[in-house]
């Protein structure tokens, strides 16, 4: 290029016909016109690389507006030129972050080279950030085409934070021209496709908020739904009636007073509360009371599900969220006004453009039921008791909180009372009974016996037998005693008389002799059937011998000592061996 004009030379006069003046170079004295610099010409050469002021250039000497006074007279027309000290300028203002920004970088095998120009701390976020994502050219097609299979919510939200800005864009730029023949690193190549995608940010967050309205929606939409059945829960609750109206009544009389209400929140405090001299909390005098004059209340906390659930919500939090909705539909409007000056398809265009309107009117609606919904819970408010001008000051998650805790308590206390009781029961139930025989209970008495159905298989034939044969025994036994005649068909044996009592039965009657042998014979039939084994054990069972080699004194006196035993023990020759 030619070297720039001289500052003390006259610059040379506009060709005439020529309607856009020639841009103004600085240092030119006022008055004398302005030298005809080509666009992108730079006005001073300089032997060092400079940052830059990213600032955005106007050229209002290039507006067709002659007619307009404010297009005849410029500010800029008006400045005088300053003159600064290049080399100074030159010296405070080089760039040396550019220098080591754009380095080659060699790669491990020492065969490619890389334009690295980031940042490296934003670079290595950028390559991590790559290694969950779709390659660069898929990304980019998928982003004009709002692809939702190619690139999903966790995708847009990366890449919302690796968007370009327009010093990285600059620099890659720069470098990409300075360096033609070395590729960019794969973070300079990705912000670059980036960079080419007209209107991104608008795409990305039009595109967020198409995929997070539906879960957004649910967010706010199911715990007004809870909160509404929560409400219609504790209205018609029996059981919290039944609770509320007893505190009340020993509220009342611990007090002193007449209530006719109390608020709830003191059901927080309930189970702190305890008696001097059981230590048992209020809450489980409550309970007893509900259970013995309310048998057929319930534990509370099952039937408030809908409430438990509104009491880990927090509802002012919802009311920015559904806030945040309206505005960030009003800002995608405000996107796909944009994109639809670029390039974009009429199908696309049609489709966003309904699900936002159909969007903007599921908003309205949800803020609808959300007005109406607080509304309803600051009457039920009014409905416990609450004072009018306290209802707005109620947070609901708390109020939802207290009721959902004291009910889980509530549970537990009525479980414990319940299991008291029962013991109870059985305790006076074993009272009843105690010192009586098996045969006087209820279970085991004969005034109602239940006809059993007569058994059936070869051993209760064999009982069956043995039972006749006993009665016979037992029928026999009582004309013995006053007959004292033998029975036929029945073994009978004498027991010999010991000692000097032999002399004087033998003179007297045979009758305690027949009642000896008849008691005998009974004692006989009992044992034998007591002892009898069932008819499958037909090999008697053996004894189960020790592993030990012990020798027992009867085995021994029975089969005697051997030769070596009795020499052993020194008996060779003794009487007692041979006894």
């Amino acid at each position: 290029p030619p070297p720039p004009p001289l500052l003390d030379s006259v610059p040379p006069p506009p060709v005439p016909g020529n309607l856009l003046a020639p841009p103004p170079v600085f240092n030119a004295p006022q008055g004398l016109g302005w030298p005809q610099v080509p666009r992108g010409q730079p006005a001073f050469t300089k032997k060092k690389k400079t940052i830059r002021l990213f600032w955005n250039e106007v050229r209002p000497f290039e507006w067709p507006c002659k007619n307009n006074r404010r297009c005849r007279e410029f500010l800029w027309s008006k400045l005088e030129p300053i003159k600064v000290d290049t080399s100074r300028l030159e010296h405070l203002f080089e760039s040396k972050s550019k220098e080591l920004a754009v380095s080659k970088k060699t790669a491990a095998d020492g065969k490619r080279q890389e334009v690295i120009v980031l940042d490296p701390k934003r670079s290595n976020a950028i390559n991590i950030g790559l290694t969950v994502l779709p390659p660069p050219r898929t990304i980019k097609i998928a982003i004009l085409n709002f692809d939702e299979y190619a690139l999903n919510k966790e995708g847009i939200e990366k890449i919302l934070t690796m968007i370009p800005t327009e010093e990285e864009k600059q620099k890659i730029q720069e470098a990409q021209l300075a360096n033609p023949d070395v590729p960019l690193g794969s973070a300079e190549q990705f912000l670059l496709t980036l960079s080419s995608i007209s209107e991104l940010s608008a795409r990305l967050h039009l595109w967020a908020f198409k995929m997070d309205y539906e879960t957004t929606e649910k967010e706010v939409a199911e715990p007004l739904l809870d909160l509404k059945e929560g409400i219609d829960q504790l209205e018609n609750n029996k059981t919290l009636g039944f609770i509320l109206s007893t505190l009340l009544a020993i509220g009342n009389f611990l007090n002193g007073t007449n209530a006719k209400a109390f608020e709830l929140s003191y059901l927080e405090k309930v189970p702190e509360v305890k008696d001097t001299v059981h230590k048992q909390s209020l809450l489980h005098h409550v309970c007893t009371m509900v259970v013995e004059n309310f048998p057929d209340s319930s534990d509370l906390y099952s039937e408030i599900g809908a409430v438990t659930r509104s009491a880990k919500v927090d509802f002012d939090q919802l009311q920015d969220n559904l806030c945040q909705m309206e505005r960030r539909c009003k800002a995608s409007w405000d996107h796909l006004k944009a994109i639809a000056k670029h390039e974009m398809k009429p199908v696309l265009k049609q489709r966003m453009s309904e699900f936002l309107k159909d969007c903007a009117e599921r908003i309205i609606i949800l803020k609808i039921v959300h007005r109406r919904i607080i509304n309803r819970f600051h009457s039920f408010l009014l409905f416990m008791g609450h004072p009018p001008y306290a209802i707005r000051e109620v947070n609901i998650n708390k109020f939802c909180r207290i009721l959902s805790e004291f009910a889980l308590e509530y549970r537990t206390t009525r479980e414990r009372v319940l299991q008291q009781k029962q013991k109870r029961a059985n305790h006076r139930e074993r009272n009843k009974t105690r010192g009586k025989m098996i045969t006087d209970s209820g279970k085991f008495s004969s005034s109602s016996p239940a006809p059993l159905s007569p058994p059936q298989g070869l051993s209760y034939a064999e009982d069956a037998t043995e039972h006749e044969n006993m009665k016979a025994v037992l029928k026999t036994s009582s004309p013995a005693l006053e007959d004292a005649t033998p029975v036929l068909g029945v073994r009978t044996r004498s027991r010999a008389s010991r000692g000097s009592a032999s002399s004087w039965t033998m003179g007297t009657d045979d009758s305690p002799n027949v009642t000896d042998d008849a008691a005998d014979e009974i004692m006989d039939r009992i044992v034998k059937s007591a002892t009898q084994v069932p008819s499958q054990r037909v090999v008697p069972r053996e004894r189960k011998r020790s592993r030990a080699n012990r020798k027992s004194l009867r085995r021994t006196l029975k089969n005697g000592l051997t030769a070596e035993e009795a020499r052993a023990l020194g008996l060779v020759g003794t009487p007692e061996l041979q006894l």
